[in-house]
């Protein structure tokens, strides 16, 4: 699959800004581990405003998996990436015909127990041209206890790839972004949409990292089957709430199923379960656009 996907990349125009991100669904299944390293002191200060004593569970709305690319997030996720500000801001160095650093920041996700905020930096390093840009990302993770602040930092398949197989893990036309979804129901895992692909081009795939606060690891996750190019992240399983669920098909072909994903990497077909989410996401004044010019 993944010869077919960097063939296909190959072949793309690679102008065209307006396009999506190729999938990147390789070694499927697989179980990765990254450590989550702690920062020696936080980077932001007072931004929490008061605790929160409890979750929101709530249920995850209906994907529209046709003509995706009408949406504000390139699959039409129901936690999506912050797609429009990688177009406005790839537009603006194409016209400048300059290259440059950009940065976005995530709302923050609150623990049920109010412990824990979870959000993300996304960082564009444009170029002129889409194809030689870059988008990656930091998860950072703070307790609120403590304002001591931790990086998880999961492994990207497509850096990975790149890094072995050209030993360049600075390859342009990379977006690999990390953002928290949900916390579980007792705040001890975190799940976050890892959304993977190349830039200018028309297939994309999610993958889920799960970081577990017992242990301090994290887990890549994504179904084990090979009949589909695209995952679409959907949330924690109602039926199993240890397992991650999936939409997986092919774009362009309605006959997509949901799949159950176990922390080891065990799959399932889950057509009949629905997905939930915990925790309060909560907006402060440095969320959005933080241009560095």
């Amino acid at each position: 699959m993944l010869n077919r996907i960097l063939f296909r990349r190959e072949q793309t125009q690679i102008a065209i800004i307006s396009g999506l991100v190729a999938a990147c669904s390789f070694l499927p299944g697989q179980l990765v581990l990254a450590n989550v390293e702690p920062l020696s002191s936080p980077t932001i200060d007072n931004i929490w405003d008061k605790p929160f004593q409890s979750a929101k569970v709530k249920p995850v709305p209906d994907l529209l998996l046709h003509e995706p690319h009408q949406a504000q997030d390139p699959l039409n996720s129901a936690y999506p990436v912050p797609w429009s500000w990688i177009l406005d801001t790839q537009a603006e160095f194409t016209e400048k015909q300059e290259s440059g650093m950009r940065y976005y920041r995530t709302s923050a996700l609150v623990s049920p127990d109010g412990q824990y905020a979870a959000y993300s930096r996304i960082q564009m390093q444009a170029g002129s041209q889409l194809y030689e840009s870059r988008v990656t990302s930091v998860l950072f993770l703070e307790d609120l206890q403590t304002g001591k602040l931790r990086v998880i930092d999961a492994e990207s398949p497509i850096i990975e790839h790149f890094a072995t197989e050209q030993h360049n893990s600075e390859t342009s036309g990379i977006v690999s972004i990390l953002m928290p979804v949900s916390w579980s129901a007792q705040s001890d895992r975190l799940l976050s949409r890892q959304f993977e692909g190349f830039l200018s081009t028309s297939d994309a795939t999610d993958y889920a990292v799960v970081w577990e606060r017992q242990t301090n690891d994290t887990s890549t996750l994504s179904p084990a089957s090979e009949n589909y190019t695209t995952a679409i992240l959907l949330g924690w399983s109602q039926e199993k709430p240890d397992q991650v669920l999936f939409r997986a098909g092919i774009l362009g072909n309605e006959s997509w199923q949901n799949w159950s994903v176990a922390l080891d990497g065990q799959t399932a077909i889950a057509n009949e379960e629905n997905p939930l989410i915990y925790g309060e996401p909560l907006t402060r004044t440095w969320m959005g656009v933080q241009a560095f010019k």
